[in-house]
């Protein structure tokens, strides 16, 4: 199944994408079964319960939205941990001139890095060197702690296209990370969010285009630290909640990894699209 979030005036509605459009689950014309005040956070959460409900909506609606006449919002909105792994890819790391890491490399983000599909990113005029990484996102599905690395795909709800956009003059001010990952709008997902029985994460074809030319072009399969590594090792430090959310790494080709004299930032006006095999694509302009 296919979940996303969308204005419907200023509140935000849970759609279904479908092959007909898109299917309105908190404004649905059988009164009887509607999810009002539903968000994607509750259905997570109660998801065993509600799951009967939502496929007797699919089953017997009568009218579909155009999706492309939606505004759409952040597949997740209100996760209580955004999590970021960095340097997961062998070959990114060799382009950042890093040393493969011997655990995951853990960093955060915030809520208010969150955006959506198609949503216009405007870059603060605290920097100047800003970058794209095309990323899977894991989303939790229930609570979990000590983790076992062959139960940790069973803890996962869903997944989601990310793009942990950064601030690398920000990023390696000093050793820590987060100013350089955390500001505004850096952390764009969806358009979807896909269930986890329609997914391998460990066999995914990864692509990221700026303005039409491709910049990343790999496959989930060349994780160091693969979704349920990743899950299993975290839970070890920190309880994982429903909906909490887990940006897994970037393959090469970020502009941090080209010659210092081939280095073009992003800059107003770039258009990102990163495609994901099966998830769909995320696009957003920079404001």
């Amino acid at each position: 199944m296919k979940f996303l979030n969308f204005y419907s005036g200023e509140k935000i509605h849970l759609g279904i994408k479908t092959e007909y459009g898109i299917i309105d689950i908190q404004n649905n014309d059988q009164k009887k079964n509607s999810l009002d005040h539903f968000p994607i956070e509750q259905v997570i959460r109660s998801w065993g319960e509600i799951r009967p409900f939502i496929e007797e909506i699919l089953v017997n609606h009568s009218t579909a939205i155009p999706e492309e006449t939606l505004h759409f919002a952040p597949a997740i909105c209100h996760p209580e941990k955004i999590l970021c792994v960095g340097l997961n890819y062998q070959n990114h790391i060799k382009e950042s001139k890093m040393e493969i890491p011997k655990f995951p490399v853990i960093f955060s983000k915030f809520n208010n890095a969150l955006a959506a599909h198609k949503e216009k990113i405007t870059l603060p005029n605290s920097a100047q060197k800003y970058d794209y990484e095309a990323e899977l996102v894991i989303v939790i599905g229930k609570e979990g702690k000590n983790i076992k690395r062959e139960d940790a795909l069973s803890y996962v709800f869903g997944y989601t296209i990310g793009n942990d956009l950064s601030a690398r003059d920000l990023q390696m001010r000093t050793s820590q990370w987060l100013i350089g990952k955390s500001c505004d709008g850096f952390a764009p997902i969806g358009p979807y969010l896909v269930t986890a029985d329609e997914i391998n994460p460990d066999q995914l074809d990864i692509c990221c285009e700026v303005n039409g030319e491709i910049r990343q072009q790999s496959n989930t399969k060349h994780m160091i630290f693969n979704c349920a590594d990743i899950i299993s090792y975290i839970s070890q430090y920190m309880t994982l909640k429903p909906g909490d959310i887990i940006f897994t790494g970037t393959p090469q080709g970020v502009i941090l990894g080209y010659p210092e004299s081939e280095q073009v930032w992003l800059k107003s006006g770039d258009r990102i699209r990163i495609s994901i095999e099966n998830l769909g694509t995320l696009s957003n302009t920079i404001a």
